[in-house]
């Protein structure tokens, strides 16, 4: 019996106990954002975050995508790291600040902060260096796997992206010992990109 070709399949399919090696595939390097680009239409004009001049210096400025993000949590973790109350900072002595945005594991945060970004890739945000975003789980467990994957799809707008697990200590107060593992590669990346 003669079989046709199916027009979609480049090549026929192997005789039985042919080697059937999996063909080699190419994966596209992730893209990498690092700068605002030309062509990114800003978000409106509800969705931007604020600017705010702040004073005083630090070595990382920690912006909270929404209220409730963690941006004070992870301000606190961090060594020189202040806080922004949910705004892109203007320094007074108009040098380029170094910022980590973050937002929490939920739909609400994710989106916030892909507005966030939207903006800094837009060039409406003021001139600063973004470090990354940091997502910060919502909940104990384990996120669920449509959030993770908007979570990925979110931070690839930002030149990096930390994940970190919830923290129970912190629900009840307890802030004396280390967050964990996931903290402390986040905190000393940070600091090695702020030096």
């Amino acid at each position: 019996m003669q079989q046709s070709l199916n027009p979609w399949i480049t090549r026929p399919a192997p005789a039985d106990g042919a080697d059937t090696a999996a063909p080699e595939s190419h994966v596209p390097a992730p893209a990498v954002i690092n700068a605002p680009l030309r062509g990114i239409v800003e978000p409106d004009a509800a969705d931007r975050l604020a600017r705010r001049s702040v004073s005083g210096s630090a070595a990382v400025w920690v912006t909270g995508a929404h209220g409730g993000s963690g941006e004070s949590r992870i301000a606190d973790l961090l060594n020189g790291a202040r806080a922004t109350d949910h705004c892109w900072p203007i320094l007074q002595d108009g040098s380029t600040p170094r910022v980590l945005l973050v937002c929490r594991a939920d739909m609400r945060g994710l989106t916030a902060a892909r507005n966030a970004l939207t903006q800094w890739a837009s060039g409406a945000a003021p001139d600063f260096e973004l470090l990354g975003l940091a997502v910060l789980a919502d909940a104990p467990g384990k996120t669920p796997k449509p959030l993770r994957d908007f979570a990925s799809i979110v931070g690839g707008g930002a030149p990096r992206l930390w994940t970190l697990p919830w923290v129970e200590a912190w629900r009840h107060g307890d802030t004396a010992g280390p967050p964990g593992r996931d903290y402390q590669r986040c905190a000393t990346d940070i600091a090695t990109l702020a030096t």
